[in-house]
């Protein structure tokens, strides 16, 4: 966790510092760029067997995690971009990681693509969200907060069958360089 937290921040450090223009939404994107990572290096590490497994019967299979993530860029990315949710129903209609894995890349570049329509003027916009109000950056950082609940999921379910989570592997130290 600590890890993570340290990766966050030096993120967020390292992009305002290169962006003077757009801090916020720099700042703000660079931390969705590390959610959407470790959603897409899961994707890469869970073995299709591993697409049905359910803790308990009580929550998702990883199958409806990774559906129910690419969901939510949709939700969350829809208020930011077009002023409103937009429903895919992927959790509802896709099943298989050859189904999902697809549908999962188009949500992360739909927000994407918000994000590169995003400056810090036009993120400060409220629009309605639920039975709220909210600013479109608040929009925007609501997906990345959803999408790392759902990467805690994730990161259990990988734990519990031995795998190592994106967020665990070993990184290159700052500066260094491989040989």
């Amino acid at each position: 966790m600590k890890l993570l937290v340290s990766v966050i921040f030096f993120a967020a450090v390292a992009s305002a510092q290169e962006t003077a223009a757009n801090p916020l939404v720099t700042v703000s994107k660079n931390i969705y760029a590390v959610a959407k990572a470790d959603i897409l290096g899961s994707v890469d590490k869970i073995p299709e067997t591993l697409w049905s497994f359910q803790p308990t019967k009580e929550v998702r299979t990883v199958a409806q995690l990774f559906a129910h993530i690419a969901d939510g860029q949709y939700e969350f990315c829809g208020v930011a971009s077009e002023g409103k949710s937009v429903a895919k129903d992927i959790e509802r209609t896709r099943k298989t990681k050859a189904e999902i894995v697809p549908a999962l890349k188009e949500a992360f570049a739909y927000c994407d693509a918000a994000y590169a329509r995003m400056t810090d003027a036009s993120a400060a916009e409220i629009v309605p969200f639920s039975n709220m109000k909210i600013t479109k950056l608040g929009a925007m950082d609501y997906n990345t907060a959803h999408t790392m609940e759902h990467y805690g999921n994730l990161v259990t379910y990988m734990r519990i069958n031995g795998i190592v989570p994106p967020s665990s592997e070993p990184r290159e130290p700052a500066g260094s360089k491989k040989k």
